[in-house]
């Protein structure tokens, strides 16, 4: 899952990218709400929520949502706002936004609406993604091969669950980097083919009929 916080505090902007790291998501910040909007266009297909602060420079967060929505970018956005009052929070949703949220809050707290909001955009997804022998559980992150519990990383998990929503499609290197990292990766690194590498070995260890093939010159595919 991949996150796009546009806030200007850029201590507290860091501070949630290094929190949603740790838990497995990738996240891109951008502190001004005019390059926040082109990006959230741009990568419309790319970022799975959008955490939108109100008070921006350039371009307030209300406008932005508003924006968005017209624009048919249905990206679930949660908006953080130092205004508690009841108008504040009906304009807020009123804009397009799913989800809002009062600072100061706590991460724990924001984590919860992701994952909340994460679970409402899955709703059109089966609780269990299978392929073959493997079954996927997003709910619980349990990875299941031929009824045996395969103990994966969270960014292994990641890369699974997205494999497996594709299965049998070639995957080109930089889609799957688009949907798993954050803007700053450097492509020419190899981190993601350990990670993949890394994966393919727990899979065949448990079933060598089980592979991710790398399919040379594009990227990789999940072959059951």
């Amino acid at each position: 899952m991949r996150l796009l916080i546009i806030e200007d505090n850029v201590k507290l902007a860091e501070s949630l990218k290094r929190g949603f790291e740790q838990e497995g998501y990738a996240a891109d910040t951008v502190p001004d709400g005019i390059e926040g909007e082109k990006r959230a266009l741009l990568g419309k297909m790319d970022y799975d929520l959008l955490i939108l602060d109100i008070a921006l420079p350039g371009k307030d967060g209300i406008s932005i949502a508003r924006s968005l929505r017209e624009r048919a970018v249905m990206t679930p956005i949660i908006m953080l706002t130092a205004k508690d009052t009841v108008s504040d929070k009906v304009q807020g949703l009123d804009s397009g936004a799913d989800d809002y949220l009062v600072k100061p809050f706590s991460f724990e707290e924001l984590l919860s609406r992701v994952r909340a909001l994460s679970r409402r955009s899955r709703e059109t997804l089966p609780p269990e993604l299978i392929v073959g022998e493997l079954t996927l559980k997003p709910a619980s992150q349990e990875v299941y091969l031929a009824g045996k519990k395969i103990p994966l990383t969270l960014k292994e998990f990641r890369i699974l669950e997205y494999f497996m929503q594709h299965p049998g499609e070639v995957l080109g290197r930089q889609k799957i980097i688009d949907h798993l990292w954050d803007f700053s990766f450097n492509p020419l690194s190899r981190v993601m083919d350990v990670h993949i590498n890394n994966l393919r070995n727990k899979l065949q260890k448990h079933d060598e009929s089980i592979t991710i093939e790398t399919v040379r010159g594009i990227g990789y595919r999940l072959s059951p």
